[in-house]
């Protein structure tokens, strides 16, 4: 699966970067991704060869319990049994508050970063797999039923670009009530709301209903679309 896609970006990027869960965490992918001089971050299931190298860290810190989280990153070398060399191992240990046992993660890679830096690599998968679910849900971009790949490639590029125009929409032109509105919301309640077309001599407009948008809202939404347009140019004879 990944060869295809990195012969696809070879050339055409500075560096390729890959991060992944666990199951991915196999020898063959690391070494593919070594050889291909990708760097990557992944996340290795734990054992207990890897708790015991972090047991100073899983012992309850001393004193009164925090209100705040405690984090801890520590970073060795490891090779299990099937791998032909060792490998850096990143781990973040956590201590939440009211909890009786610590949150561990290990993460196998080839980068040089600081361990807090890992891990914050890592942790934007995450974050990427909700705009991913986003895409799925909002502009059902894996509805790619044409037999050819061309083809399908063009239509999950147009599903792109409409998720990139929404985004736009909110990241730009939504008033604070409703900034944190999910694509979904937008679409059905701003983007693909039931509106009459009044024409008139001298103008056009349009009712629609406020049960979804106010009117003040929507006006506040047609405002900040203006306000992204340049201002005129103006000459000074």
């Amino acid at each position: 699966m990944l060869t295809p896609v990195v012969e696809r970006y070879k050339g055409k990027v500075s560096r390729i970067y890959f991060r992944a869960g666990a199951g991915f965490g196999n020898p063959d992918v690391y070494e593919f991704l070594e050889a291909e001089g990708i760097k990557y971050a992944i996340r290795l299931p734990a054992n207990r060869v890897l708790q015991e190298r972090i047991g100073y860290l899983l012992k309850r810190p001393i004193g009164r319990p925090s209100n705040d989280v405690r984090r801890s990153h520590a970073s060795f070398t490891y090779q299990a049994g099937s791998w032909t060399k060792p490998r850096r191992i990143v781990a973040k240990v956590e201590w939440h508050p009211g909890e009786l046992y610590p949150r561990v993660g290990f993460i196998v890679t080839n980068m040089a970063r600081p361990s807090e830096n890992v891990v914050a690599f890592y942790n934007k998968r995450g974050t990427c797999e909700q705009w991913i679910k986003e895409g799925k849900g909002a502009i059902r971009w894996t509805r790619l039923s044409c037999c050819a790949f061309a083809a399908n490639a063009v239509r999950l590029q147009l599903h792109a670009l409409a998720y990139n125009l929404g985004n736009f929409l909110r990241t730009l032109a939504t008033p604070e009530p409703i900034k944190d509105w999910p694509l979904t919301s937008l679409k059905e309640k701003l983007i693909k709301i039931g509106a009459k077309i009044v024409s008139h001599g001298r103008y056009v407009s349009f009712q629609m209903a406020e049960v979804a948008i106010p009117r003040t809202l929507f006006a506040d939404i047609l405002r900040l679309i203006a306000e992204l347009r340049p201002p005129p140019v103006t000459s000074i004879a």
